[in-house]
C-alpha cells in the first residue's frame, strides 16, 4: 500500500497532472464562452436567415405510432448537432485567430542587424579545401603558399 501511495504521490507532482488539471478547468470555462457565443449570438441570427427553422422535431417513427412515446429516428437533432459543431469549430477558429494575432502583435519585431563586411576563412588556392590563418602549406595538398594564408574579407 505504501508502494502504490509513494507511486501516486509521485504521479501527482509530476508537472503532466498539473498541467493536464489545469487544462482541464480551463477548456471547460472555454467551453462556456464558446456556446455562448453560439447558443445566445449566432444561433438566433441563424434563426432570423432560415426564418424560424428548427430541425430538432424531425424524425421518423419506427415504432407503433398509438403507444405515447413511440421509438424514432429523430435525425432533426443529428442535423442541430452537425450545425451546433461546425459553428463551435468557427467560433474556436476565430478565437484561436483572434488571439494569436494579439499575441503576434504583442511581441516586439526583431530588426535584422545590418549586415557588414563578412570574413571568410582562408582556403588553399590549389584544392581550394579551408586551411589556418598564418599556414604556408596545405595540410590537404601540401601545396606551398607564396605568402602565410590569410582571411578574405567580403563586402555585402
Amino acid at each position: 500500500m505504501k508502494k502504490m501511495w509513494g507511486e501516486f504521490k509521485e504521479f501527482i507532482n509530476k508537472g503532466n497532472a498539473m498541467d493536464l488539471a489545469v487544462g482541464v478547468v480551463i477548456g471547460g470555462a472555454f467551453t462556456a464562452i464558446v456556446n455562448s457565443i453560439v447558443n445566445d449570438l449566432i444561433k438566433p441570427l441563424l434563426g432570423i436567415i432560415t426564418g424560424g427553422v428548427d430541425f430538432s422535431e424531425l424524425k421518423i417513427i419506427i415504432g407503433d405510432p398509438t403507444v405515447e412515446n413511440p421509438a424514432a429516428f429523430t435525425y432533426g437533432n443529428f442535423i442541430m448537432a452537425v450545425i451546433s459543431f461546425i459553428l463551435i469549430a468557427l467560433v474556436v477558429f476565430f478565437l484561436v485567430k483572434g488571439i494569436n494575432k494579439l499575441r503576434d502583435a504583442g511581441k516586439k519585431k526583431e530588426e535584422p542587424a545590418p549586415e557588414g563586411p563578412k570574413e571568410e576563412p582562408p582556403t588553399c588556392p590549389f584544392c581550394l579545401e579551408e586551411v589556418k590563418e598564418g599556414a604556408t602549406r596545405c595540410p590537404h595538398c601540401g601545396g606551398a603558399f607564396e605568402k602565410p594564408a590569410e582571411k578574405k574579407i567580403i563586402e555585402a
